[in-house]
């Protein structure tokens, strides 16, 4: 296909696609889908070879969230049956990272949920990160805990943070449609601050919410204006007890498209997969490879996710390898920008989850999101019969309780 040959050549040169391009991506058929995911690999392949980074979630802070961010499960007046817990001490939070780096993971990244910290928080935040880094040499840490106030990205840059996520979600033309307890231009201007404090930035999206192709390319192109170091992409987990429980409008087919357009559009970033792979690629998760270099390692922030040794089983039996902790995330020009700005590791960046997490998605800003109400129905929507509910597990290990962790 002309159109991506076009894509992989402007992929090569770090070159904008143009909208209709972006456009055209998402509208191609079943039958060239795995044209697109080749062309698509070939770009991953020119950044990041075959490369995977491992990510690691630890909840800080779970539900009771005074936002009403229409797809999380920790939003105000959620009715799911999620964990609640208070702020998890700084021993607790650093054995839970510990968890994650034992598996693998390169990334830890801490979320709690919320409109934003208080200075206390920060303080509590930032002896959390500190206590993480004297116990887990090496480990990048990445903070995910909604809007910040001025100066509040300086104090955690101090403690020894590496990256701060706060995603985007949606288009700017959706976003008051699923949260209006703060605006689409609150979270940019988060984003703008953790950038401007020397801190990598990260920055995603959530799909499957109902929004439009035209939706999904206007939020990736405004990420690529704001130039995160890291991509979050989030498919919308539906809980059962939030106003978007019932959104079940993603094929595989469809994330992997939204995933390629992902990468024709921010060439040379770490692009993660996060939230709700699990329940929406399902199967065809390996495919998804070959165009993000980046995953969640286990369970997200409020859902289980696929086993820890399965993810990392299914890292060498597509033929790609997990990270070191010595190698650097990033393209070596990006890297060098990285660390011109004074962020220490020049590493890498942080995504959300589902419930987006750091790339993930949910509360603390993180999560992913979407279009609010009903969806058009298209060709590709999933018939109510073919929802997989059985696949949307909620958390009951790891932080916040008794049992062992999934990593």
């Amino acid at each position: 296909m002309d159109l991506l040959n076009t894509l992989v050549d402007k992929g090569l040169r770090r070159e904008l696609p143009t909208r209709e391009e972006a456009l055209a991506v998402l509208a191609t058929s079943d039958d060239e889908l795995l044209d697109v995911v080749a062309a698509a690999g070939r770009v991953r392949r020119q950044w990041f070879g075959r490369r995977v980074k491992l990510n690691y979630l630890v909840n800080l802070k779970s539900g009771l969230c005074p936002e009403d961010c229409s797809y999380c499960s920790q939003r105000l007046g959620s009715k799911a049956d999620i964990l609640k817990y208070t702020w998890l001490k700084p021993d607790e939070a650093s054995k839970a990272a510990a968890a994650g780096v034992a598996g693998g993971a390169k990334r830890v990244c801490l979320v709690a949920s919320g409109r934003g910290p208080t200075d206390r928080d920060i303080a509590r935040v930032s002896e959390t990160i500190e206590t993480i880094k004297e116990q887990n040499e090496g480990v990048e840490v990445c903070a995910c805990l909604g809007l910040l106030s001025d100066g509040q990205a300086e104090r955690l840059r101090a403690a020894g943070a590496d990256a701060y996520n706060h995603n985007l979600n949606t288009s700017e033309a959706t976003y008051g449609d699923i949260t209006s307890t703060h605006t689409y231009q609150d979270r940019v201007d988060t984003v703008t601050k953790a950038h401007d404090a020397g801190l990598s930035a990260c920055s995603g999206l959530i799909a499957g919410m109902g929004e439009s192709d035209e939706d999904l390319v206007d939020v990736v192109f405004s990420l690529r204006e704001l130039d995160p170091d890291s991509v979050p992409v989030n498919f919308l987990i539906p809980f059962e007890g939030t106003p978007l429980g019932k959104e079940w409008n993603l094929t595989p087919q469809r994330c992997l498209r939204i995933l390629a357009m992902t990468r024709f559009v921010c060439p040379d970033v770490e692009v993660r997969l996060a939230g709700g792979r699990e329940v929406h690629l399902r199967t065809m998760q390996p495919l998804a490879l070959h165009l993000v270099n980046s995953i969640f390692l286990g369970d997200y922030l409020t859902s289980e996710g696929q086993a820890g040794q399965a993810d990392l089983d299914m890292i060498a039996d597509a033929g790609f390898e997990v990270e070191g902790a010595g190698t650097t995330t990033l393209p070596r020009h990006r890297a060098d920008a990285l660390a011109a700005a004074g962020c220490g590791t020049g590493a890498g960046a942080c995504g959300a989850d589902e419930e987006s997490g750091c790339g993930s998605h949910e509360g603390g800003g993180c999560g992913p999101c979407g279009g609010h109400g009903a969806p058009e129905a298209t060709p590709e929507q999933a018939p109510a019969d073919q929802a997989r509910t059985d696949l949307v597990a909620v958390r009951r290990r790891g932080a916040g309780t008794d049992l062992a962790p999934n990593a």
